[in-house]
This record gives C-alpha cells, structure tokens and sequence, in this order.
C-alpha cells in the first residue's frame, strides 16, 4: 500500500507539473511496483554527475527490471500533449551533464539489482555468456567490471575497454568507448554485434548489421539521441592470466610520438610483434610520474621532471603492456614466458626513449583492467574524488599534434596541473564510419585528454574557474591555429555548435533523430534538440 501510494505521489506530481494527459491508472500500471520513485535520495542522486559542473531537478526517477519496463514509460512520453522528458543515467560519470533531465524522468539503468523501488524483486537480466561463439550478451545499465567478471569465469574477456571499469555499457557505447586497445581493436563500438534499443517511440527494437542497420549504427556514439540501450551483444576473446606493464620516459615529444605511432602502426603483425595496450601521458614541471590514474613507481622513489632534462618542461610518458599466461612448472609454460621477454626486449629496442627510464611490473590481467578504480577509493577516502571536474577530451587530428603541444602542454598549461593529462594515437580504420562519431579526417588522430579537478584548497590554478577558463583558451588556441579538433564526449550548448561539430554528418544525424526520437524527449541533457509539441507547426526544434 505504501508504495503504491508513494507511486500515486510521483504521477500526480508529473501530472500537475508537465499536464500529463494520461490517466493516472494507466502510469500505475507502468510504475511496475513502484519502480517509479520520488524519494529524496534518488532525486538528488539523479540530479547530479560525475563533473559537478550542472544541476537538473528529475521530477521522479525510474528503476527499470526490464526494457519492457522503459519502453512503456517511453511510451506514456511520447504519446504526452506537454513536455515530459527522459534521460538514461548509467554509473552518473558524465561530465557536463548530459545523463541529466529536468521536468523529467531519469531512467536509472545501473545499480538497479538491488536498488530503489523493486518490490517485485524482479531484476535486469544477468549476463548471459557464449563461450563457443564468444559473444556475451548484457543489460545496458552492466557496468563493464561486471562484464569482465562474468566473463572471466569462461577464460573469456572483451577485446576493447575504456580505463575506468565502473562504467555503464549503454553509456560508454553512446559515446565510442575508448583505452590503450583500441589501435588493435578498435573502439568498443566496433566490437558489437547487437542491440537492442527502445527508441523514442517507446519502440523495442533489436538491431545490428543485418536487422535495422541504420538505426544500430546510429545508436554506436549517437549520445542517446535515438534510443536507450537496454541490451548489448558484446565480442570476447580468450583472457590473458597476466599483464607484463612497462612504462618509459621521454624528454623529445618528435621521439614520443614517433614511437607512439610506430606501435599502432602494428596491429596487422602476429602477436608476438606488437604490444596488446599502447597510452601515454604528459608531464608537466614538478609533477611526479604516479598519478590518480594508477600506482605505479614506488612513492619512495619519486621520479622528478628536472632530472631527466624535460624539453620545455614537459616530460612525456609511453605506457605500453604484453599479455601472457600464468608460468607454472610445466616446462612448455616456462618457455613461453622466457619468450614472452624476448618479445618484449626485441620491441623496447626499436624505441628512442630515455634509456634509464624504463620501468615494469607484473600483475593480473584483472588488476591492470581495474587500476584507477583502486586509486579511486584512495582519493575517496581523502574527500578529492567528488569534487568538480572540469575535463576536456579531444581528438586532435595527427598533422597538428606537434602543434598542439608547442601551444598548449609548452604553453598555455604552465608549470602546474590538477590531474593526469593523457595523449594517445589511434587508428581511424579502426573505426567505423557508419556510427555517430565524429573523429578527425586523417587516418591517425590523437586522444588528448586533461582529466583534471577542481579543488577548494586556495591554489588559483586548480580552482573551477581557472580551469574552466583554461580549457576554452585551449579551444580557442586551437581555432586560431587552425588545429581542427573534434571533442570527445562532446560538450554544446547551442545546435549551431552542434552542427560544427558534426560537420557533414549532421544532415544524417538529424534524419535519424527525427526518425528514431521525432519529439526529442531523450537525452536532452546534450543540448542538441530542444522537445517538441504535437501541435507544433514546425516538428524541427531549430
């Protein structure tokens, strides 16, 4: 009884605030046992992200155990007279909101297995694997440390990761999903095989490259702009038991990335010529080595830009791994590691790094994959992780990354920073051009990502201001030099920025959005599409 009426409570609140046209039994048989909530806990949660930078007002949020469950509440939306909006929220890691809604419904897709409002006790579907076929199929709010351990118990993992693991499926796959695979493997949206996705009719469609093809590809770094994904039917491969991690310094960023590209330039060779995971990083004056992103080199025995003679005081990092098996006391085991380091010798000597710099470890495969999750409960427990982060992630096209770092690492960044500063290259034909993504138009483009965070400490330089000040000269440095970047995780506050951004795609993007979503009731958070009427003359938001 008290569910139910708590239930009634959100209907009534959405009817009076948005006109709600439906009748209020017909939402109380989409509520699915009060999976409908409005408890002050969910409200807040859901009207916050990971970036700290935006704050919505939900007026209710949804727990779903089923796609069944979102494409009636999509449903009920659609069909509305008024605006009522609905935004899929995963593990809440956006950055400038975009999992956000307000005068709407978040979908809650992570954590609903023993979450908020399933009186039923129903719950989203486990993972499902296929060994023989290599595949898994998994619930779009999973988050990818569930994947892999479900994985893991068949030898089995996926190809391509991104290098934080406690992240939604649906949400990384709205994006593109990227690591230190994806020169190999591609990104994790070029390692899919199915969807199945409620669109923004309420429909619940499964799609792939035979069945609604365009509305999958669509939905690969489409933003949530044409459908949530409630179920992904992901690639695996055999897992590796260890991870041999090595990490080399350079003072030349010529020799930096000259390397940098020589390795992903491999992906075809065996896998005995190549390494499995190529990063890097920079290193501005003062900063040490370790980082939030992973504990690598011992604190002990910090590793200073000064002494390595840093040009222009940046130093730069190369992060690279081979996968291998556990040795045991079989004899052929023990062969295979003793190769497995001749490999390894035989690649480090085609580099031009710092030859003193070099540094490894040995750990599980499992271990590498969720390294920044153990640097996170560190800096949770010091109060530094839920604070503001102003990120800016950019695909900077190969031509202009020399460039890039002359005018911003040498330049506009100074001699501090506030968070790791990744730079990696990546192979475009590695992606494909079908999906909603936006990359530069040259066959290698760089990830420059400046993960940093603001802190209230009186350090002006790592204040939200001054960070968020230093990204757009950043943007504006690179326009005036001509540096056609492309944001990833992009981030708009006007549909002409959007339509810069998407360049000669747009035209498809929109098509596709008016068949997929026609309202524009999903995802506004992103800030493409303003929602729609049915009464509107004109069904166009621009």
């Amino acid at each position: 009884m008290a569910t139910k009426l708590l239930l009634t409570f959100a209907i009534c609140r959405l009817i009076v605030t948005v006109g709600l046209t439906l009748d209020p039994t017909e939402l109380l048989r989409l509520g699915v046992d009060g999976q409908l909530s409005v408890d002050p806990t969910d409200l807040e949660t859901a009207s916050l992200d990971f970036g700290l930078l935006t704050r919505a007002e939900p007026l209710a949020v949804l727990h779903p155990s089923s796609a069944q469950d979102i494409a009636q509440l999509v449903k009920a939306a659609y069909g509305s007279n008024h605006m009522f909006t609905l935004s899929a929220r995963g593990h809440g890691h956006s950055i400038n909101g975009q999992a956000q809604t307000t005068n709407g419904v978040v979908i809650q897709m992570s954590g609903s297995k023993g979450g908020r409002g399933l009186a039923s006790g129903r719950k989203p579907p486990q993972p499902r694997v296929w060994a023989r076929e290599r595949y898994v199929d998994v619930w779009g709010g999973e988050l990818w440390i569930d994947v892999l351990m479900s994985t893991l118990e068949y030898g089995l993992a996926p190809k391509s990761w991104t290098d934080y693991l406690y992240l939604s499926v649906g949400g990384t796959l709205s994006n593109a999903g990227i690591s230190g695979q994806a020169f190999n493997h591609g990104p994790q949206i070029s390692n899919v095989y199915e969807l199945d996705v409620v669109t923004g009719k309420g429909e619940l469609l499964t799609c792939s490259e035979e069945q609604n093809s365009e509305l999958f590809h669509a939905v690969l770094g489409g933003l949530g702009q044409f459908g949530i994904i409630t179920r992904a039917r992901i690639s695996l491969e055999p897992a590796p038991q260890r991870v041999r991690w090595i990490r080399v310094l350079y003072s030349k960023f010529s020799d930096f990335t000259r390397d940098q590209e020589y390795l992903i330039s491999l992906p075809a060779q065996p896998a005995s010529q190549k390494f499995d995971y190529v990063e890097g990083f920079v290193i501005v004056d003062q900063g040490l080595i370790n980082n939030w992103r992973s504990s690598f080199f011992s604190p002990r025995n910090p590793v200073k830009i000064s002494s390595l003679g840093a040009d222009g005081g940046v130093l730069y990092c190369l992060e690279i791994t081979k996968n291998y098996h556990e040795s045991t006391a079989d004899a052929t085991d023990q062969l295979r590691v003793v190769f497995l380091l001749q490999e390894v010798e035989s690649l480090l000597k085609k580099l031009n790094f710092i030859p003193t710099s070099v540094f490894t470890t040995d750990l599980l495969y499992v271990d590498f994959l969720d390294r920044v999750h153990k640097a996170e409960l560190k800096l949770r427990s010091k109060g530094l992780w839920e604070v503001p982060h102003p990120w800016l992630n950019l695909f900077v096209p190969k031509s202009k990354i020399a460039d890039f770092d002359k005018g911003v690492f040498k330049g506009i960044l100074g001699n501090k920073t506030s968070g790791p500063i990744l730079i990696y290259p990546m192979n475009k034909n590695k992606w494909d051009h079908r999906s909603s993504v936006v990359t530069p138009d040259e066959d290698v483009f760089y990830l420059v990502a400046l993960l940093r965070s603001a802190l209230d400490n009186g350090e002006e330089t790592q204040s939200l201001e001054y960070l968020n000040n230093q990204n757009r000269q950043i943007l504006r440095f690179c326009d005036d030099a001509g540096i056609n970047v492309k944001q990833y995780l992009p981030h708009y506050t006007t549909q002409e920025e959007w339509m810069h951004h998407f360049g000669n795609n747009w035209d498809r993007f929109y098509q596709m959005k008016m068949e997929f979503d026609p309202r524009h009731i999903l995802a506004t958070g992103q800030q493409i599409f303003t929602p729609t009427f049915p009464s509107s003359s004109n069904m166009a938001s621009w």
